[in-house]
C-alpha cells in the first residue's frame, strides 16, 4: 500500500463543547498513537480527510502525516477507525495509529468478488458472500486495500473458503482455513417448495379411529371436528342442576284453637 500526505495540526479543544465548534468551523477532531510515542491530540481539514477516504477502496489507508510544529517532519500511520454521523455519514472523529516500516501491523480489509459464478449464469443458483472483511498481517508497505476473489468457475453447493484464498506476496491471512468465505446455493424458491413439502404430512400419518358397535361391526370413523358415538351402555351425562335448591315441602299452618 502506497502512502499518502495528509496534512495536520496540534489540537487543544478537547471539550464536548470545543470540539462541536471545531466541527463547525471546517475542522475534525483525531488522534493519533502508537507504542512510538505518546498518544497526541490532532485535528484535520474536513474536506482534505473526506475526499482522501472517497477516493480509496476502504478505510484502511497508509498516511504520511505531517503534523504542524512538530519537530518530526513525517509520521507514518494508519487510519485506525473513522466515526461517521448516522445520518448524513460526514466524518467526525479519526484515529491514526503510527508504525514502523520494518514494523508486521494486522489490519482487516474488505473481500471483493469479480465475476459471474457459473452455477449463478448456468443452474440459477445464488451468490452467498459469507465473509466482507478478513484479517491479514503485513508490512505497512505490503499492505493491500482489498482482497480480491474471483468466483467464475463457482458451482452450485461449492465454497471458497479462507484456506482458498491467495494472498499477495508478503501479507498473511489470518484465521480458520475453513471457513466459508463465498459459496453458491440452491435456488432459493426450490429450497422453500422442498422444506415445504417435506413438511407437510402425509395421509398416512393420519391416525383413524374405529369403533366397536355392540354388535361387534365398526363404526365408521368419525370425521375431523365431529365427536366419536356415543356407546351403548354409557351413562347419560348428568343434567344441570335447576337453578337453586329443591325446594322444602311448605309447613302447614296450624289450626287456632
Amino acid at each position: 500500500m502506497k502512502s499518502v500526505p495528509l496534512q495536520a495540526y496540534q489540537r487543544s479543544q478537547v471539550r464536548r463543547g470545543e470540539v462541536k465548534k471545531l466541527r463547525a468551523t471546517g475542522r475534525i477532531p483525531a488522534v493519533i498513537y502508537g507504542r512510538l510515542a505518546q498518544p497526541q491530540n490532532l485535528e484535520l481539514k474536513s474536506k482534505e480527510i473526506a475526499d482522501l477516504i472517497n477516493r480509496s477502496a476502504s478505510e484502511n489507508i497508509l498516511v504520511d502525516l505531517a503534523v504542524e510544529n512538530d519537530p518530526r517532519a513525517k509520521r507514518l500511520a494508519l487510519v485506525q477507525d473513522v466515526q461517521h454521523h448516522p445520518l448524513d455519514g460526514k466524518v467526525l472523529h479519526v484515529d491514526f495509529h503510527e508504525v514502523a516500516e520494518d514494523e508486521k501491523v494486522t489490519v482487516k480489509v474488505p473481500v471483493e468478488t469479480v465475476g459471474e459464478a457459473a452455477g449463478v449464469k448456468n443452474s440459477g443458483g445464488v451468490l452467498e458472500h459469507v465473509v466482507f472483511n478478513i484479517k491479514i498481517r503485513s508490512l505497512p508497505k505490503d499492505l493491500p486495500e482489498q482482497i480480491v476473489v474471483d468466483v467464475t468457475s463457482l458451482e452450485i453447493g461449492k465454497a471458497i473458503h479462507l484456506g482458498d484464498l491467495k494472498a499477495p506476496e508478503g501479507v498473511e491471512i489470518l484465521g480458520d482455513k475453513h471457513l466459508t468465505v463465498v459459496a453458491v446455493a440452491q435456488p432459493r424458491t426450490e429450497v422453500e417448495e422442498t422444506a415445504a413439502t417435506e413438511a407437510a404430512p402425509g395421509a398416512a400419518d393420519v391416525e383413524m379411529i374405529k369403533e366397536k358397535k355392540e354388535d361387534g361391526t365398526e363404526a365408521a370413523p368419525a370425521k375431523a371436528g365431529e365427536k366419536a358415538p356415543a356407546k351403548a351402555g354409557d351413562k347419560a351425562a348428568a343434567k344441570p342442576a335447576d337453578k337453586g335448591a329443591e325446594k322444602k315441602p311448605e309447613a302447614k299452618a296450624e289450626k287456632k284453637k
